[in-house]
């Protein structure tokens, strides 16, 4: 791709048309695991690759028709062919993952043979007691979350910023996305690192699932165990720096656990311009976790305060969203199971037309009484429904194994542009 054909990078909006979009396709790196690791890698249980591939192919087969495609893989490839790229992104690697003494063997790697290590992982070589001793197979571990796009990096209007991740295990990908967006061969963005941004701050957290773009003027931003609130205050000061005039952030607070609240996205996410799918119990009943409203004018936060949660404080901003309730309105069990597998966590490729899993039928049913038609992905890809002319509606992929990684629709995917909401 030349200079002349780059990207720009731009995102208002949670809904608007999706024009391009980043996504990893899930590889060997998610076998390279196993029961003893899961938890290491974040996973409540270990996958099964054909299966998770299939149901994947299902997301990529929907977005190819309506949106332009990024591989992660491709773009680390033609990085890596760069040779002073390549010697940068692997020294800060090596360094970070404290392995310097591969780094002459990972510069003698051909691209495409390099991009695949730096995903699937590097076993160690044994040449000391204290490795062989060491209960540990890889030098560089696969990076087992990498097919979740959403977390490693955000984008906001034009910057790309590179998100501090909660876990070590997924720095290496924050430090791709960062050589990605920072390399000048794909994208026209202005790119900010959280990492330094931060002088590598151990209390500083922040992951792209618990951020939300509402509007130009409005981000909603996850407090939990991914995003600290000494994130969202280095968050906030980018933010203000950004254009002039009034702008608005709001702050949902989340359980530590169960682990399915990882992300805001998780309880929330946008499904049109005046709808949300919410998990109640969470987003409209009383909680005892707070929504804060921080308010900014001409680069300055000039205001904090408490609001009675998103749907009321967006109404006041004008962003009037009627609620979808994940799981259907009728049972708590129902609302609870579902949501635990990513049944509020949805992907607007245009406003009113969504990606979810199958799976949550009680969610699929909710939607389907507030106007949407439900078609599969297969039927989008074989050309049997026509989604341009279509109204509102859910694609569906299958999801058995995918969500078990701890994710949906959203999660997988990393919108870079989208068309403003007229």
């Amino acid at each position: 791709m030349t200079h002349d054909q780059q990207c720009t990078l731009h995102i208002q909006s949670e809904t608007g048309k999706l024009e391009a979009v980043l996504l990893h396709y899930p590889g060997a790196e998610v076998e390279n695991m196993t029961p003893r690791h899961a938890q290491r890698a974040l996973y409540s249980d270990i996958l099964n690759l054909s299966i998770a591939r299939k149901e994947y192919n299902q997301l990529l087969g929907v977005l190819q028709k309506t949106s332009r495609v990024y591989e992660v893989s491709d773009l680390l490839t033609g990085v890596l062919e760069k040779e002073d790229l390549k010697e940068r992104l692997l020294r800060k690697i090596c360094e970070a993952e404290y392995v310097t003494g591969y780094l002459d063997l990972l510069m003698g790697q051909p691209a495409p043979l390099l991009s695949k290590i730096l995903i699937e992982g590097l076993p160690l070589r044994v040449n000391t007691l204290t490795d062989f001793l060491r209960e540990e197979y890889y030098a560089l571990k696969p990076l087992y979350n990498f097919y979740f796009t959403r977390d490693s990096s955000a984008i906001i209007g034009n910057h790309a910023l590179i998100c501090k991740m909660a876990n070590n295990v997924r720095l290496r990908e924050s430090l791709i996305m960062e050589a990605i967006f920072g390399s000048g061969l794909y994208f026209h963005t202005d790119v900010r690192n959280a990492y330094d941004l931060s002088d590598n701050n151990p209390l500083v957290k922040i992951e792209g699932g618990d951020i939300l773009v509402i509007r130009e003027d409005i981000l909603l931003i996850g407090n939990g165990m991914r995003t600290s609130t000494q994130g969202i205050d280095l968050l906030v000061q980018e933010f203000c720096k950004t254009g002039s005039g009034k702008k608005h952030v709001i702050v949902q607070q989340l359980p530590e656990s169960p682990e399915s609240f990882i992300h805001l996205d998780m309880v929330f996410t946008m499904l049109d311009t005046d709808k949300a799918m919410v998990y109640k119990p969470l987003i409209m009943s009383s909680s005892p976790y707070q929504t804060v409203h921080m308010q900014i004018d001409d680069g300055k936060v000039t205001r904090i305060s408490s609001a009675n949660g998103i749907l009321s404080l967006l109404r006041k901003l004008g962003v009037d969203l009627e609620p979808v309730i994940c799981g259907g309105k009728a049972d708590d069990w129902d609302q609870e199971r579902e949501q635990w597998h990513s049944g509020a966590n949805f992907l607007a490729i245009a406003p009113g037309k969504i990606l979810s899993y199958a799976r949550n039928i009680h969610t699929l049913e909710e939607l389907n009484k507030n106007g949407f038609d439900i078609v599969t992905a297969n039927d989008v890809i074989r050309g049997q429904f026509d989604i341009h002319s279509a109204g509102k509606c859910v694609i569906t992929i299958e999801g058995s194994e995918l969500p078990r990684g701890g994710g949906g629709p959203r999660c997988m995917t990393m919108p870079l542009v989208r068309k403003n909401n007229d």
